[in-house]
């Protein structure tokens, strides 16, 4: 990932800020999660959306850090005992088994806050600030991320291939298309294609995910492997079968793919694309 030291370095310094009281765990909580490692995947695709479409780069590197606080914030929660109840996070203890329960529920609501309030602060044009937290708090609502995982979290029922991918499309791809829309905002060009790109990329990012999960390899992952299946979640393998679902993740990313015959200067986009399809972590 070409941006990943750039993103790392601003998130250190966004988040340097220290507590001297009772308040210094959760902030040790947020830094130790943001931390943890990761693809960056979804701040490379804001910066590098802004980039593709003309725009300097450095006006999109807040908005990239609001993102991967907000993604990070998702997978503390996910990883509470009351949602998927993963001990292990990107190779380390999830923040609830390193810092407890109650301070990890309120280090990812520090980090939704921070998000916002990092855009709000740190992008000068006021207009542009105010388009981006729209389109972030978009799919992040109910009618996105959130929307998603209560999806997953109250539904019984997914055994409906158009249901599940739905789920999928709220659940994962939102995050995605907030990503490369937010990067479309900081260069000023409409997002309509990025919207298309993304949501077909986030659908095969989810499917490959899922086939992960029943056959990667635990040491790459940073996680234990079949907790679906021990959680008796309902996912697109487990299902259909793995090889129904490596089908339709290839489908989409050719959708992604011929979106991005649309992108200028779209090379490195299109390479990124492909290499998400064959990855193993």
């Amino acid at each position: 990932m070409k941006y990943t030291d750039l993103v790392n370095e601003r998130l250190e310094k966004l988040l340097e800020n220290s507590y001297p009281d009772v308040r210094n765990s959760c902030a040790e909580a947020v830094r130790y999660s943001i931390s943890a490692g990761g693809k960056r995947l979804r701040p490379e695709l804001l910066i590098e959306f802004c980039r593709a479409y003309g725009g300097d780069i450095n006006n999109a590197l807040d908005p990239a850090c609001a993102l991967e606080m907000i993604h990070t914030f998702s997978l503390i929660h996910d990883d509470l005992p009351c949602m998927d109840n993963d001990d292990m996070r990107r190779g380390k203890p999830s923040c609830h088994i390193a810092y407890g329960e109650s301070t990890a529920l309120l280090a990812g609501v520090t980090l939704e806050n921070e998000a916002y309030r990092i855009i709000a602060d740190h992008v000068a044009d006021p207009a542009i600030g105010i388009k981006l937290i729209s389109c972030l708090s978009e799919y992040v609502s109910l009618d996105g991320m959130i929307g998603g995982q209560v999806i997953d979290t109250v539904s019984d029922d997914l055994l409906d291939e158009e249901k599940l991918l739905y789920m999928y499309s709220l659940k994962t791809s939102a995050l995605f298309c907030a990503a490369c829309e937010m990067g479309c905002i900081c260069a000023g060009a409409p997002v309509e294609t990025a919207h298309e790109y993304a949501l077909s990329l986030g659908l095969a990012f989810q499917l490959i995910d899922d086939i992960l999960d029943l056959t990667g390899d635990e040491k790459l992952l940073g996680k234990p492997v079949k907790s679906d299946i021990e959680q008796d979640k309902k996912t697109y393998p487990i299902l259909f079968g793995i090889d129904r679902a490596r089908e339709k993740a290839r489908k989409m990313t050719e959708k992604a793919l011929k979106a991005t015959e649309h992108i200028p200067d779209n090379e490195y986009i299109t390479e990124l694309t492909k290499k998400l399809l064959n990855r193993e972590y």
